[in-house]
């Protein structure tokens, strides 16, 4: 089977259930920064060493699909959907960013990215989950979007990202205790 489909020659593709939109929708926008931030993370992965570091990046990466999922579907099929992003999830990085705040201690200044590889790799990563993130803001000004978790999410997953980049260069991770 080929991925050639020549469907999208045309400059649309489809949502859920079959809806077709320009390739230049917000929603199909937003999941290409999503599809973005997802590669850097993938990235940043592998250059993680604690196994349990990875599985965290991993779930979100998880996690970023759900949110795929959630944009490119009408909202009378959202509750097709078995898996979503919810508070419990928010409430999941809002513990890792705990953990690492109460590793490392924040000076007071601006941090300049590319201390070595895998900050580096990680702020370009907070960096798009930032502006996934206003665009994610635009859909909820119109009305379009249904689960503010998804909000919350991308806001706490940046700060969590960035902590997580401050986190290589004094050589800690963010493994749980």
């Amino acid at each position: 089977m080929s991925i050639v489909t020549k469907n999208g020659d045309k400059g649309k593709t489809s949502f859920y259930k079959g809806k077709r939109v320009y390739k230049d929708h917000p929603c199909v926008e937003i999941c290409g920064n999503i599809d973005e931030l997802n590669s850097y993370l993938g990235f940043a992965k592998v250059q993680l060493k604690k196994r349990k570091d990875k599985e965290i990046i991993n779930q979100i990466q998880k996690d970023l699909f759900l949110i795929c999922a959630e944009i490119v579907t009408k909202p009378k099929q959202l509750k097709k959907l078995t898996k979503r992003i919810n508070k419990k999830k928010v409430k999941k990085i809002e513990e890792l960013i705990k953990n690492l705040e109460n590793k490392i201690k924040l000076k007071k200044d601006f941090y300049i990215p590319g201390k070595n590889l895998k900050s580096a790799s990680l702020d370009i990563a907070r960096a798009i989950a930032r502006r996934t993130e206003r665009r994610i803001v635009s859909l909820s000004r119109k009305k379009s979007l249904k689960n503010l978790n998804i909000l919350a999410y991308l806001n706490r997953l940046s700060d969590f990202l960035f902590l997580l980049a401050r986190t290589t260069s004094v050589h800690t991770g963010c493994a749980q205790k």
